[in-house]
């Protein structure tokens, strides 16, 4: 699996430094809750969903570190072959839902799980149309669980609307929420991810309505 390997480990760490000082020259960005985000263990980062843009920023508040993995659609990957780079660079890699292949994401599991890795993922499964929080899917749900990792609650938010220069972008991180917070111990069940989803729906309208003044 060529997306989940180090290979790209010092570029990413080269255009990460260059790239992140070239954006908040040119949109400011304010980071909340750093503190919450976990090191040395692997977890699971599910934040609302506004633009494509957003890993990016997200990216950049959580601050220099390892590289994570981010759930990328297939059709992102051909667009041509230099966005198709910089999506491995950046540690995304495509799941392609028409074919249900779980193989690369069980191999992302497998990262989160035995390498302490970060796991990017948007529990929406699509950009939100109204700026409001949408019906929560399983997958963040499901790899948390089966990586038995906890989830950190992520809001990003554009004080524009949207990306737009000089205007100023925020981003906040909440604290980890357990699995057995979520009620995801033991074995599977559809009836335990309904109720983590309901669950972690209130954890992000907290944290959003907890930071709308302050991003």
């Amino acid at each position: 699996m060529k997306t989940l390997k180090t290979r790209y480990k010092v570029i990413y760490q080269i255009v990460y430094t260059l790239l992140g000082w070239a954006v908040r020259l040119l949109y400011p960005l304010r980071v909340l809750g750093r503190e919450n985000l976990i090191k040395g263990s692997g977890f699971v980062l599910a934040s609302n969903h506004l633009r494509a843009i957003d890993p990016l920023y997200i990216l950049l508040a959580r601050g220099f570190g390892k590289r994570m993995l981010i759930i990328a659609k297939d059709e992102l990957f051909h667009i041509n072959g230099f966005i198709n780079w910089c999506w491995k660079v950046f540690g995304a890699f495509p799941i392609d839902r028409g074919t249900g292949d779980r193989g690369m994401l069980d191999q992302a599991m497998a990262e989160v799980r035995d390498h302490g890795t970060g796991f990017l993922i948007f529990p929406e499964g699509t950009r939100s149309k109204d700026g409001n929080l949408g019906k929560m899917k399983s997958g963040a749900f499901v790899v948390a669980m089966e990586a038995g990792v906890p989830i950190v609650p992520c809001v990003i938010r554009y004080s524009a609307g949207k990306a737009k220069l000089f205007r100023r972008i925020g981003v906040a991180f909440g604290k980890p929420v357990s699995m057995e917070e979520l009620g995801l111990t033991g074995e599977y069940s559809v009836k335990k991810i309904r109720e983590a989803k309901r669950i972690y729906t209130e954890t992000m309208q907290r944290l959003i309505e907890e930071t709308k003044d302050r991003l």
